[in-house]
C-alpha cells in the first residue's frame, strides 16, 4: 500500500508538471498571436482575434486590454476564476501560473503580460487530468490490495508449509500426553526433518517402554502381595471375631490391624486397576442411569439422587470402568465431602456428562489441578486421612477411566458450597 501511495504521488507530480509546462507554452504561443492581432489593427476586433486561437475544448482565452475584459464568448464566470493575487503578479510584468477551481473542477490559469500593461490569460481545464489521476488511483489501489492479498495468501501457505512438521510433532505429543502412546511420526512425510522424526519416535519408544516396565512392575508387585494379604486378612478376621475376649489394649490393636489390612488390600486392588488403565475401553451399550442407581444402593445412598438432565441414558461405554468411576467418586464424597448429594447425567450427540455433587468444604483452587495425580490429596483430604483411610488413587483412577473414553475429569465449585466433580465423555451415543 505504501508503494502504491508513493507511486501515485510521483506520477501525479510528473503529470501535473508536464501539463503545466504544456499550458505555459501554449499560452505564450496564443499570447503572441493575440498581441500581433491587436497591434496590427487600428481598431482591432478583439472577439475575432480571440476566436482565431486554436484552444480546443479544454483551454479558454481571456484578454485584459486597457482595464477591460474580453473573451471569445459571453463571460460565464471566467474572469471571476482568475485570482486577484495572480492579476497583481501579472501587473508587475511577470508570467504567473496558478491552480484554481472553475466550473466545478480544477483548472490551471496562465497569465502572460503584453505591451502597455495588458495581460493575456489562458484557463486550461484539468478535468481530463483529474479523471486520469482518479483512474490511476483506483488501479493502484486495486493492484495494492491484490498484491497484499496474494502476499498474505502466499505467506499463509508458506507458513503452513514451514510449520506443518512442527504441528505434526505437537499433535503427536498431545496424543501421547493423552495416553495414546502408539502415536508416531512418519519419516517419509517430511524427509527434511528425518532426524527430528527419528529422534522423536525413539524418545516415544523409550518412554513407552519405561512406562510399560513401570506398569508391569506395579502389576507384578500388587499380584505378589495379594496372596500374603489374603492370609493376613484371614488371620485378622479370626482375631477380630475374638476381640471381645481380649483386654482393651489388645482389642484396640486387633482393630487397628484389621483396618490397616483392609486399607492395604484396597491399595493393592487400586494399584492392579491402575496398571490396567492403559488398556482400551471395552465399549458396550450400558444404561448409565441404572448403573449409577446401583452404585448408590451399594454405598447406602438413596437412588433418587440420580437425575437425568437431558438425552438418552444408554451410552456406549466400558461398564467396569464407569462403575468404578461412580464408586470412587462416591467414596471420595463420603470420605472427604460429607457424602454425595446429587448425581446428574446428561447425554448429547457430541458429549455425555456425569456430575457428582457433595456438601463438603470444596476443593481449593491450588488443589484442583493436583487431586487427579496418584497419591496426592488436597488439604481437606489430608485432614480427613484418619477418617477415610483412602489410598490416594481413587481420583487418579477416575481421571484414567475418563481418559480411556477420550474424555476428561474436572472439579468445580458447587453453587451453595461443596464440590462438583464433572466427567465429560465425547461421542458416547
Amino acid at each position: 500500500m505504501a508503494m502504491a501511495v508513493v507511486s501515485y504521488q510521483l506520477v501525479r507530480r510528473s503529470l501535473i508538471a508536464e501539463r503545466e509546462n504544456t499550458a505555459v507554452r501554449a499560452a505564450y504561443y496564443d499570447a503572441a498571436i493575440v498581441e500581433a492581432g491587436v497591434n496590427n489593427n487600428v481598431t482591432p476586433d478583439i472577439g475575432t482575434v480571440l476566436r482565431s486561437l486554436d484552444t480546443g475544448e479544454s483551454r479558454r482565452a481571456v484578454l485584459q486590454l486597457d482595464g477591460h475584459w474580453h473573451a471569445r464568448s459571453a463571460d460565464t464566470g471566467l474572469t471571476a476564476a482568475i485570482p486577484a493575487a495572480l492579476q497583481a503578479h501579472a501587473a508587475t510584468g511577470r508570467v504567473g501560473v496558478q491552480m484554481v477551481r472553475a466550473d466545478g473542477g480544477s483548472a490551471l490559469v496562465v497569465a502572460v503580460p503584453l505591451e502597455d500593461g495588458d495581460v493575456f490569460y489562458e484557463i486550461d481545464s484539468m478535468n481530463e487530468l483529474d479523471h486520469t489521476l482518479r483512474v490511476l488511483a483506483l488501479v493502484l489501489t486495486l493492484v495494492a490490495l491484490g498484491t497484499a492479498g496474494a502476499g498474505a495468501f502466499v505467506g499463509w501457505n508458506a507458513t503452513r508449509y514451514v510449520l506443518r512438521p512442527l504441528i505434526r510433532v505437537a499433535d503427536a505429543a498431545q496424543q501421547i500426553t493423552a495416553g495414546r502412546h502408539f502415536a508416531r511420526l512418519d519419516p517419509a512425510t517430511e524427509p527434511d526433518l528425518a532426524r527430528l522424526t527419528t529422534s522423536f519416535n525413539h524418545m516415544v519408544d523409550q518412554l513407552s517402554a519405561r512406562m510399560e516396565r513401570d506398569r508391569r512392575f506395579a502389576a507384578d508387585v500388587s499380584h505378589e502381595l495379594r496372596s500374603p494379604l489374603q492370609t493376613l486378612a484371614a488371620a485378622a478376621s479370626v482375631l477380630d471375631r475374638r476381640r471381645e475376649s481380649l483386654d482393651e489394649r489388645s482389642g484396640l490393636a486387633a482393630g487397628l490391624v484389621v483396618d490397616e489390612i483392609d486399607r492395604f488390600q484396597r491399595l493393592v486392588n487400586d494399584l492392579l486397576e491402575l496398571a490396567r488403565t492403559d488398556q482400551p475401553a471395552d465399549r458396550q451399550q450400558v444404561d448409565v442411569a441404572e448403573l449409577a442407581r446401583q452404585a448408590c444402593r451399594d454405598h447406602g445412598l438413596d437412588p433418587s439422587i440420580v437425575a437425568v438432565l437431558a438425552g438418552p441414558v444408554v451410552w456406549s461405554v466400558d461398564r467396569r470402568r464407569i462403575r468404578q468411576l461412580f464408586d470412587n467418586l462416591l467414596d471420595n464424597a463420603a470420605g472427604y465431602g460429607g457424602g454425595a448429594t446429587a448425581i446428574r447425567l446428561a447425554g448429547g450427540v457430541d458429549r455425555c456428562r456425569i456430575e457428582v455433587d457433595d456438601e463438603g468444604p470444596g476443593v481449593s483452587p491450588e488443589d484442583k489441578p493436583l487431586i487427579w495425580d496418584r497419591f496426592v490429596r488436597g488439604r481437606s483430604q489430608s485432614s480427613s486421612r484418619a477418617d477415610g483411610g483412602g489410598t490416594g488413587l481413587g481420583l487418579a483412577l477416575v481421571a484414567q477411566h475418563a481418559s480411556a473414553h477420550d474424555g476428561a475429569a474436572s472439579v468445580h465449585d458447587r453453587p451453595g458450597g461443596g464440590a462438583r466433580f464433572r466427567i465429560d465423555l465425547p461421542e458416547c451415543l
